[in-house]
């Protein structure tokens, strides 16, 4: 719900722009640049305890999972930059905006995927690959629902509503690590939650468009 209350944000937007703007780079260059981060959060999750051999474990665990959060918040936070720059500087194409789109799905999948190598316990009978597999298969879907109701011309404007758009599946998949630091158990919760939202938002944008 972030998107439909994006206009609260501009101000910040513009400084943003302006600042980084400043430093020479593409708004595509800062999209590109965020994936690489995203393999950075993603080879300190795959490094974990199931495939270490000796040491502390818990420390491994603590700053394998605070290093995948810093560089998926980067990654996160050149997604807002790469937009910010390309409206400041009037640089917005559709190409920028495909290939921000694409990146954005890899983000997500990357974490999500770095997320399996993790020993997480199961919940309400489901292991935790199930339910890392609904959170990523329906934060695909939310979006793929949007862009299908636009491709078949079901909508006059592209469907943004729902319960979860990318701004609080990165929230969650932040807080799913944030937990993670402290108890590897704790982690699981955010995901469950991301894993039911996001298909229930799904199911709402599919019901708005054939309304």
């Amino acid at each position: 719900m972030l998107s439909e209350n994006r206009e609260k944000f501009k101000k910040i937007e513009i400084k943003t722009g302006e600042f980084f703007s400043k430093l020479g780079l593409t708004p595509n260059q800062y999209t590109l640049i965020s994936l690489f981060f995203a393999i950075l959060a993603l080879y300190f999750l795959i490094k974990n305890p199931s495939t270490s051999k000796g040491g502390d474990e818990r420390m491994f665990i603590d700053i394998g999972l605070i290093l995948a959060l810093i560089f998926f918040l980067l990654a996160t936070l050149l997604d807002f930059i790469d937009g910010a720059v390309a409206r400041f500087t009037q640089r917005e194409t559709k190409k920028g905006a495909y290939l921000d789109t694409i990146c954005d799905r890899y983000v997500e999948g990357i974490i999500l995927l770095g997320f399996l190598f993790l020993p997480l316990k199961g919940f309400l009978l489901l292991p935790a690959g199930i339910w890392i597999f609904l959170a990523f298969f329906g934060s695909l879907m939310t979006t793929y629902a949007k862009a299908a109701a636009k491709e078949k011309e079901m909508v006059a404007e592209e469907l943004k509503k729902g319960l979860l758009g990318r701004g609080e599946r990165m929230i969650l998949i932040s807080l799913a690590m944030l937990l993670g630091i402290f108890n590897l158990s704790w982690m699981l919760y955010p995901i469950v939650i991301l894993a039911i939202f996001s298909n229930l938002t799904v199911i709402q944008r599919i019901y708005l468009t054939l309304k």
